[in-house]
């Protein structure tokens, strides 16, 4: 009984080692040193100021910018300048899951202009599972495309060529959708327009 309780007790010990700091450490310097932007984060930089990160949606709100899907945590914000991410938990059937996704589209149909029963794309609508989704889908940018170009006084063909630019095709050409980074392309808008911001 005693030979079997201080085997388990080393055993426990040897995989806490292992598994709890060995592993975790090799893996830090590997993933530092092979794809360092990627293991810090994938942050963007401007001007030397971290202004978001490739991987976490942002909530841009004027119509010079193109817009991220809703999010069901307030994009990830809270008190501290971070918080908890994930869905709403709303069921199909939810009064409040409606309310929301009324009040998205009537938001959307009112700064595009369009009429009370126009479609819209769905990603711009519905809030992704995490709540953090940085990428819309292309038709969801080029849905945007006239709102931004007329708030920026730049032609519709600058606009739809940096939206173009900004495509990424589904990985290795079969997993996931085409998509656009959100931050990323209203980085570009702001570059490309001499009026900034």
């Amino acid at each position: 009984m005693i030979k079997l309780t201080l085997q388990s007790i080393l055993q426990t010990l040897m995989w806490t080692v292992i598994a709890g700091m060995l592993y975790p450490l090799v893996m830090t310097v590997c993933f530092q040193l092979v794809f360092p932007y990627q293991a810090n984060g994938s942050l963007v930089m401007r001007d030397g100021k971290v202004v978001g990160s490739e991987l976490l949606s942002q909530q841009f709100q004027t119509d010079r910018y193109f817009w991220s899907r809703p999010s069901a945590c307030s994009y990830g914000t809270g008190p501290t300048g971070f918080g908890p991410s994930g869905a709403s938990n709303l069921g199909p059937t939810s009064a409040q899951l409606q309310k929301n996704v009324d009040g998205n589209l009537a938001t959307l149909r009112t700064a595009h202009k369009l009429a009370a029963d126009a479609p819209v794309p769905a990603d711009l609508v519905f809030a992704s599972a995490s709540g953090l989704d940085p990428d819309i889908s292309p038709e969801a940018a080029r849905f945007q495309i006239a709102r931004v170009a007329a708030a920026r006084s730049m032609s519709l063909d600058q606009v739809t060529a940096l939206v173009e630019k900004f495509i990424k095709p589904p990985q290795w050409g079969v997993f996931g959708q085409a998509r656009v980074n959100v931050l990323l392309l209203n980085l570009a808008l702001d570059d490309a327009d001499p009026k900034k911001g």
